[in-house]
């Protein structure tokens, strides 16, 4: 009985929607030419009528059922999926490709300050730039009228995510933006979904000050400390007890000196403020003076340094001083990660049908276990197996090296097995177009 009540139920919402008016206005027109024919026809021409159009009755009805069925459906996804937009806290705009709005979630009132009702239908232009009330919205359409724009993906791909930074009043926003695409990939309009990071930029930002006003402070004193620890290192009137003393201080104050420098230098890299100063540089002579700066500290712990040298390489576009850093911390790694009596190999190699050149950093060490791989370039992180091997380090070599690379427009990543070793591979541009023309602040 409850089966039965239900099927009536459902008939009747079915009979009720819109798309069944055209079986209802069929209904009482075939009714006629069934009735004017039961007057004009044979019994044999009326049976054959009144099935042919008892048949086109049942056609159109479940046609028409068909259709209702498929927009219940299609209008139920569509509500949905309005109704989570809708309860997002990010902005959410859908224009099309006259830039008319045609969407406009809650999110997107409460941020641009505009009722969805008023603005929906209508076309941004950028001359809205010049409106107090639209003006927000429109440096979100057209991006680059916005007072600090920063692309955080390269030109053409999508999604494309853009920062915003507004100082009057003060507004970070981070913009994605996905085509709408119709009929043979043609883009018929675009989605916006933009979220206020304000808060989270500031909250980041103190940090990143108060650890650059912090390491400021000390570096003058530590360089005094150092100096005064020098100093009574080559007197030889504090005996040789009271020197291995202050030695061992002196080592300690330049690893703390040394990590003060790491930070700031991690500051100026955020900031967008490193100071690049891009040229051409011959990589094998690069390479090669700089093995020859690091061979002492090889040399010291009995580890092997070989350099695969190429044949004749074009030059890369590199700032050498910044480049050097980065490469110094991948040796620095190979070396004090390695295992006694091991190797360092270092190897330089043109990509085939790229402007690019890959340079590889291999050793012998205790490698990278396979659950901190992902962590590896991260701020600060050190993993198990190297805390366990050796004690001192800030975790910001990989970092810095990371930065360095992709500044160059290059890619940097690794292979590692745990205890079988770590090789690292970076490219470096040879053309100029490929390296970014610009410095830009780090993603917070």
């Amino acid at each position: 009985m409850q089966q039965f009540t239900r099927y009536t139920r459902n008939a009747k919402e079915l009979l009720g929607m819109a798309e069944m008016k055209i079986f209802w206005i069929l209904v009482p027109f075939l009714a006629t030419i069934v009735v004017i024919n039961f007057f004009f026809l044979s019994p044999f021409l009326l049976l054959a009528t009144t099935g042919f159009v008892l048949i086109i009755g049942i056609i159109v009805f479940f046609y028409a059922a068909s259709l209702a069925r498929s927009n219940f459906v299609t209008r139920l996804e569509h509500d949905q999926l309005e109704g989570i937009v809708s309860s997002l806290e990010e902005a959410v705009i859908v224009y099309d490709r006259d830039f008319k709005i045609l969407f406009f979630n809650p999110g997107a009132e409460r941020l641009f300050l505009l009722d969805a009702k008023a603005i929906g239908g209508v076309r941004i232009v950028p001359k809205d730039a010049e409106r107090n009330d639209r003006r927000l919205l429109a440096q979100v359409v057209y991006p680059s009228l916005a007072p600090i724009v920063v692309n955080r993906s390269p030109a053409g791909e999508y999604p494309q995510t853009t920062d915003l930074s507004f100082h009057d009043p003060l507004l970070e926003l981070r913009v994605i933006t996905t085509p709408l695409l119709g009929g043979g990939g043609n883009p018929l309009g675009f989605v916006k979904i933009i979220r206020d990071r304000t808060r989270d930029v500031l909250i980041l930002k103190s940090k990143s000050e108060f650890v650059t006003i912090a390491s400021h402070q000390l570096r003058t004193p530590l360089t005094g400390v150092n100096w005064a620890l020098s100093m009574l290192v080559s007197d030889p009137s504090i005996g040789e007890a009271n020197k291995e003393v202050v030695k061992n201080a002196a080592s300690a104050g330049k690893q703390l000196l040394d990590i003060v420098e790491d930070l700031l230098m991690v500051s100026r890299i955020e900031e967008g403020r490193f100071g690049y100063r891009f040229g051409e540089v011959v990589l094998a002579e690069f390479i090669k003076n700089t093995l020859t700066l690091i061979l002492p500290s090889a040399k010291k712990l009995g580890i092997k340094l070989y350099f695969d040298q190429p044949k004749a390489l074009p030059p890369v576009i590199a700032d050498a001083e910044k480049l050097k850093m980065a490469f110094e911390n991948l040796l620095d790694n190979a070396i004090r990660y390695n295992v006694k009596n091991g190797e360092v190999v270092v190897k330089v190699e043109q990509l085939e049908g790229q402007s690019f050149i890959l340079v590889s950093v291999k050793d012998t060490g205790i490698g990278v276990p396979p659950e901190e791989k992902e962590k590896i370039f991260t701020k600060f992180f050190r993993a198990q197996n190297a805390l366990k091997y050796e004690t001192e380090g800030s975790g910001l070599g990989l970092y810095i090296a990371q930065n360095v690379v992709r500044s160059h427009g290059g890619k940097i990543w690794f292979e590692s097995e745990a205890n079988r070793g770590t090789t690292f591979y970076f490219t470096l541009a040879t053309d100029p177009k490929l390296v970014p023309a610009k410095e830009v602040p780090l993603e917070y």
